[in-house]
């Protein structure tokens, strides 16, 4: 009998470990690691995660505490034990609502945990999805860097993923190694920036859910100002409403021995970034723009990070020359022909020498699809394209004679990237009107 109790009370104790084991996330397979290939967009990485058994694309995001899912599927994951609660990220507007949920169970690859907190934003208008073009669900961060090694290879466009215990460090002559500061579980680099002939140590929050450079909080004491060689744009979308400020150049940045020239820089409004500048010391984010351009280890255990340059490292660092910001904007109805061949029986005597047989003929038919629409959603003031006489709401029809349904958004936002002088040809829709415009792409930094 003793020996039945003690093999009954083995199996609960059993039980028990798995379940407290199971509120982190744990990788099921013998080797502890697992890859997993990504989606670079934008310079975001967007990962596949299966939540209570749906399969839905997240953006792998440092600078978040909890996952987050849009409104849009919160139905079909039929999430219980819902309390609501009020957030606030980047922006200007107020905390917005979101129901919190747990015991989630997430699987990504072969790493599963089954007691997950999920937060579903229910403003209607919150969507990062349209503006860059590809299905996004949600967003996760914290959860997944606290619980494994992390390693983030852009270059290959995989992340691989393995519980601390079973990672083993490789010798790296070309790596740099820096220790991390965490506040409000989010990591923050020490690195220096280059301005005015200046060089100022500063503190970023890393940002792997930002797709721009690098964000500078202005400091007169600390000599981080933009000076006169900027210009105001729309920067981002934050959750608590869009983000606007000043872009302009540094002369450099640095991550130790790594330098990068005429780096990218923006100047989020004072009002943006409110609750951002309250962690003390912070001086701005690292985002994707500059973390690309290296294969990554992060290790929250150990508070490091470990960059080694790739493919990417000497990209030239580029901004929007046109003034538009576009995104998805439904389907519209698009005339697509397709070329077919008939057979055309020639009787004898009709023909031009008189002689019977079979005629090819080739001709063209079509058909009504529907097809992705791409309206301007942000417009700069006094940008090329406003001069033009381009709106708000125009929908692009072609750019440069290339039918825009034929193309994925970020082409076309590439395209606005393109060399100085550069001849734009836009065709858009507007009030069930087809108009046409032109404009060259302007360089507004000396």
């Amino acid at each position: 009998m003793m020996k039945k109790f003690f093999i009954l009370l083995l199996l609960l104790l059993c039980d028990f470990c798995f379940l407290t084991a199971q509120s982190k996330f744990l990788i099921h397979n013998k080797h502890k690691t697992d890859k997993i290939s990504f989606k670079l967009i934008n310079n975001l990485v967007v990962i596949p995660v299966e939540v209570n058994g749906v399969e839905l694309s997240f953006i792998l995001d440092t600078g978040v505490s909890k996952p987050f899912i849009f409104n849009n599927i919160y139905d079909s994951l039929k999430i219980k034990n819902t309390e609501k609660i009020f957030i606030r990220g980047l922006g200007e507007g107020e905390p917005i609502e979101a129901l919190k949920s747990s015991n989630n169970i997430f699987k990504i690859g072969d790493a599963i945990k089954l007691n997950q907190d999920l937060y579903a934003i229910k403003e209607l208008g919150l969507n990062f999805a349209p503006r860059l073009g590809v299905l996004v669900n949600g967003i996760i961060g914290l959860d997944l860097f606290r619980d494994f090694i992390v390693e983030i290879n852009y270059s290959s466009k995989f992340i691989k993923l393995t519980e601390p215990t079973y990672y083993i460090y490789k010798n790296c002559k070309r790596c740099e190694r820096f220790n991390l500061e965490f506040y409000n579980d989010k990591p923050y680099i020490n690195a220096q920036v280059s301005l005015k002939s200046k060089k100022i140590p500063v503190k970023l929050l890393i940002d792997s859910g930002g797709s721009d450079s690098l964000w500078l909080f202005e400091d007169d004491s600390l000599g981080i100002i933009s000076g006169d060689n900027f210009f105001r744009d729309f920067l981002g979308h934050g959750l608590s409403g869009s983000v606007y400020g000043k872009r302009g150049k540094a002369e450099s940045f640095s991550l130790k021995s790594f330098t990068l020239k005429k780096t990218n820089v923006a100047y989020p409004d004072a009002n943006s970034v409110f609750f951002a500048k309250k962690v003390k010391y912070r001086n701005g984010s690292i985002a994707g723009n500059i973390l690309k351009r290296f294969n990554i280890i992060v290790d929250y255990r150990d508070s490091l990070i470990t960059l080694k340059k790739n493919k990417y490292f000497k990209e030239k660092f580029n901004y929007n020359k046109s003034g538009i910001e576009l995104a998805h904007d439904g389907l519209r109805f698009v005339k697509e022909y397709e070329p077919f061949m008939y057979r055309l029986n020639i009787k004898e005597g009709n023909s031009i020498n008189n002689k019977g047989g079979i005629k090819l003929v080739f001709d063209k038919k079509y058909k009504m699809s529907l097809k992705p629409a791409y309206a301007i959603v942000e417009l700069r003031k006094d940008s090329p394209a406003e001069k033009a006489g381009l709106k708000k709401g125009d929908i692009i029809i072609s750019i440069n004679g290339k039918s825009s349904h034929l193309l994925k958004l970020q082409q076309i936002m590439t395209m606005f990237y393109g060399n100085t002088g550069k001849i734009i040809k836009l065709k858009i829709e507007r009030n069930k009107q087809i108009l046409n415009y032109n404009f060259k792409l302007e360089n507004l930094l000396k």
